[in-house]
């Protein structure tokens, strides 16, 4: 039995993450914004569950729920950096607070959370750290160039970070779903509140009004949480998970695209050094 942290479990896939993990047996800190909306987890799983508040953003509220879960269950083993929101939006029509503010979570909030289980991880010698990212830090869609940007950070910082504690015996790998059926698409998405005409073809497709895909996505939640489970109890959890069809699809187009212009351009990248 394992202690895990998961943020943002009010709704979509943290919910279906902790759903399964206190199927499983396991012992869960179940965090929301709100932690109501996450009550009844607790009530289901009084001896294994706990319901608290935590929004990623404050330093405070990071820093409590850990200290909560290592007063309740003794240590936390596994996190599940899950917390997180849509924004669409061409790179010109982006406002600047929005933006700050998406990368205040996904970004800064996904390195609060690692900075404060990484200490009693080091002590212990064990741990895993889950950041979750999307297939849209691959495929770079029109309209998701913020969002893409702010889930390929946290991947880079994840392969940094694999390196420097997998000495240390602790575990750090990145999930990248494709589009499962939660309210990622609804509720959670927002987008910039002044399109721009020019754009009405590229980045204007995917604004709220326009998008087709919410209610009728192929992924299963559920089906994603046995996924990340299994990867995380494996001897050897990988530093990618792709979750869904689409997004091993949509990997594998991407990676062959880049291997041909790489291939492409070799003879241009490799007469860059100095003639000895």
């Amino acid at each position: 039995m394992a202690t895990w942290l998961i943020t943002g479990c009010s709704t979509g896939l943290g919910r279906a993450f902790a759903e399964a993990t206190l199927e499983r047996g396991h012992r869960v800190v179940v965090t929301a914004r709100d932690p109501e909306s996450v009550r009844d987890l607790a009530d289901r799983y009084p001896e294994t569950a706990l319901a608290t508040a935590l929004d990623v953003t404050d330093d405070a509220q990071v820093a409590a729920a850990v200290a909560a879960a290592e007063e309740r269950f003794g240590a936390v083993d596994v996190l599940v950096n899950n917390a997180g929101y849509g924004y669409r939006a061409a790179v010109e029509e982006g406002e600047d607070d929005a933006v700050r503010r998406l990368f205040e979570t996904h970004v800064f909030g996904t390195v609060r959370t690692i900075k404060a289980v990484l200490p009693a991880m080091r002590a212990r010698r064990s741990g895993t750290i889950v950041n979750l990212s999307s297939i849209g830090a691959r495929i770079c869609p029109e309209g998701s160039g913020y969002y893409a940007a702010v889930k390929a950070a946290v991947e880079a910082l994840t392969a940094s970070l694999r390196k420097e504690v997998a000495p240390l015996g602790i575990a750090a790998m990145v999930v990248e779903p494709g589009a499962f059926r939660t309210d990622f698409a609804g509720r959670s998405l927002t987008q910039s509140a002044e399109p721009i005409a020019d754009y009405a073809e590229t980045a204007g497709r995917r604004r709220k009004e326009h998008d087709t895909v919410h209610g009728h996505q192929k992924g299963d939640p559920a089906e994603a949480a046995r996924a990340l489970i299994e990867a995380v109890e494996s001897e050897d959890p990988p530093y990618l998970l792709l979750l869904g069809n689409d997004a091993s699809d949509a990997f594998r187009h991407v990676l062959d695209g880049l291997r041909t212009e790489i291939d492409q351009w070799e003879t241009l990248s490799r007469g860059t050094d100095f003639a000895d």
